[in-house]
């Protein structure tokens, strides 16, 4: 198959990495609807995707992963940069001319017998003035038919491109799928990504974290704006007007449940509405006004099956039934379809599990899905998403808002005295470990801004880079920054807050701050919400006046020991860590005496 582009960067890299691991032919990825469906009939034929019950779930299929590749391996994932302080304390590094030696080491001929895809994609809308392009290579079919639904894939990719050497180079070679010589490599220096014995979407699809976060947030550095590990809501107000959220949470903190956020009853009935623009990146950059607008760089969700269902999460329950790829989920074989633990109560009988293997539901110990088993589903399926998905110069931002698992320590809500104490919020992140299966419970683990697996730079410049962006603000039109805990809870252990969709009467409280609308109390750690200001219509028996005001405590005892481990953990990054970020803390320590 011809080249679809005469841009010699791109042909130069191609043609170098064809010799490198010798394929039996090349196949460029056009964006047709015809082609993807003669890929899907071919992955049938193989045996790498099983079609599913086409009356049920149109244009819907099923993959298994091999069982020792089924999750993103942060041991496995390198930042390679000349210097270990560039890539920063808290990531794995690698030099890059020794990185690049391994790889092709392990990459060499891996490809004979195999066909080469060469996937042409953009990274937000095509054409975008935020938008990136990159070029991924892959020996898999698999990953040709998730890319096409999580980015704009095709020929009007590369004609945006023209003759630019602005694009990033991805190489994912499956090899063997050996955990030993399995390596997820970014060298951000040179716009490239290289991954190595993985078929599991988050080591391959290269576009996803690799590309818009690990690259780019290090591309935002260099060119004034910002990758973020970051969901973006819209909430719409019985008026019709709708102002925009950018979130951050680290894993298991409910982040896709809030971008799909569904209003309780009583707001409904008022006319509120909950728009997703994304469920998991933002790429922000200020506007003609002096705004910060943010789009998704996404075209699809790639989402967590386990719990998704029709009480906890019916919007991204809905976006699954046509155009999905399942990955790793049970089988249920009298229907022809797919069953994942917490989709329903009734797991089917006579049933393929995620192994391949046959499964009982009602009898098995073992689970029918894995627990990080995957849906790739068409962002357009949502009954939620945002008129403004394809909206080119992007949405413009009213607030952040940072957020973990703590039980005790973190109120309900507070907001940040400013941008500078909004960044030390976002620092400071954190969440408690929950299950006993990851060590011992209750365990502290800071996750800045989400970010800390996804940074593809030194952190303490990352922190640098949002203090920077911060200063070239109008303050008036800066979004205000917040921070937030659905996690409080009792002595007895008992969430005290009943989240999901009454987490917009918080999302309320932060927008009416944001319009001036109500006063805040101002405490050692921020400005926390008069207990009266929040809406707890409908939640009587549930949460009431006196609960509310235990759930914004501040227990200053408890943020003596937290400023101690926030000292421990800016100790790492040395003369790197921002002097504003050690003034925020020395306020809070002063505040707390």
């Amino acid at each position: 198959m011809s080249a679809l582009t005469s841009n010699p960067s791109v042909l130069a890299w191609i043609e170098d990495k064809v010799k490198l691991v010798s394929p039996d032919q090349i196949v460029w990825i056009d964006g047709s609807a015809e082609q993807i469906e003669a890929l899907r009939a071919e992955a049938v034929s193989t045996g790498e995707m099983i079609k599913l019950n086409q009356e049920l779930l149109p244009d819907c299929y099923l993959h298994r992963t091999a069982v020792n590749d089924v999750a993103r391996v942060e041991g496995r994932t390198f930042i390679c940069t000349p210097t270990k302080e560039e890539a920063g304390p808290t990531n794995n590094w690698m030099e890059p001319s020794e990185a690049y030696a391994m790889l092709y080491d392990i990459a060499r001929d891996s490809y004979k017998g195999r066909t080469m895809y060469v996937i042409p994609y953009s990274m937000g809308p095509v054409g975008s003035r935020f938008s990136k392009i990159g070029i991924e290579l892959t020996d898999s079919i698999y990953v040709v038919l998730n890319m096409a639904i999580m980015t704009r894939t095709g020929k009007a990719v590369l004609d945006v491109l023209g003759d630019s050497d602005d694009w990033v180079r991805g190489l994912h070679c499956k090899c063997g799928i050996e955990e030993e010589k399995r390596y997820i490599c970014q060298f951000p220096q040179d716009n490239t990504i290289i991954s190595v014995n993985s078929g599991y979407g988050g080591n391959v699809l290269l576009g996803k974290k690799c590309f818009a976060l690990r690259i780019a947030s290090y591309q935002g550095w260099k060119e004034g704006w910002q990758a973020e590990h970051m969901l973006i809501l819209g909430v719409e107000d019985p008026k019709g007007d709708v102002r925009y959220i950018c979130a951050a949470f680290p894993s298991a903190c409910g982040k896709t449940n809030l971008a799909m956020l569904i209003p309780p009853e009583i707001y409904r009935k008022k006319g509120y509405k909950v728009w997703c623009v994304g469920d998991d990146i933002s790429w922000i950059r200020k506007g003609p006004d002096g705004r910060l607008y943010a789009i998704n760089p996404e075209n699809g969700f790639f989402g967590v099956a386990p719990g998704t269902n029709e009480k906890s999460n019916p919007n991204a329950l809905a976006a699954t039934r046509k155009g999905t790829i399942f990955t790793n989920v049970a089988l249920n074989l009298d229907t022809n379809t797919v069953w994942w633990e917490g989709l329903d109560k009734n797991p089917p009988e006579n049933a393929i599990d995620w192994k391949g293997n046959p499964w009982n539901g009602k009898t098995s110990k073992e689970k029918g899905a894995h627990p990080n088993s995957r849906f790739t589903a068409p962002a357009v399926n949502c009954p939620c998403i945002s008129s403004e998905f394809e909206n080119s110069n992007g949405v413009p931002i009213s607030a952040f808002v940072f957020g973990g698992r703590r039980a005790k320590l973190a109120p309900l809500v507070y907001q940040s005295r400013d941008w500078n104490h909004g960044v030390f919020v976002g620092s400071i992140m954190a969440s408690e470990t929950t299950a006993a299966a990851s060590g011992a419970v209750g365990v502290v683990r800071r996750d800045p801004m989400a970010m800390l697996p996804f940074c593809g730079y030194n952190m303490g410049d990352y922190w640098q880079h949002w203090i920077d962006i911060g200063a070239g603000l109008d303050p008036e039109k800066a979004p205000k920054v917040f921070n937030v805990n659905w996690f409080r809870k009792d002595d007895d252990g008992n969430f005290m807050w009943p989240g999901f969709g009454d987490n917009l009467r918080v999302l309320e409280w932060i927008l009416d701050r944001c319009d001036g609308k109500v006063g805040a109390q101002e405490t050692a750690i921020g400005y926390l919400p008069n207990a009266e200001d929040i809406n707890l219509e409908g939640l009587e028996g549930e949460v009431t006046l006196d609960s509310l005001r235990t759930i914004l405590d501040v227990d200053k005892e408890l943020w003596r020991t937290e400023a101690d481990g926030i000292e421990e953990f800016y100790a790492k990054f040395g003369d790197k860590l921002p002097p504003a970020l050690r003034k925020e803390l020395d306020t809070l320590k002063a505040n707390l005496a």
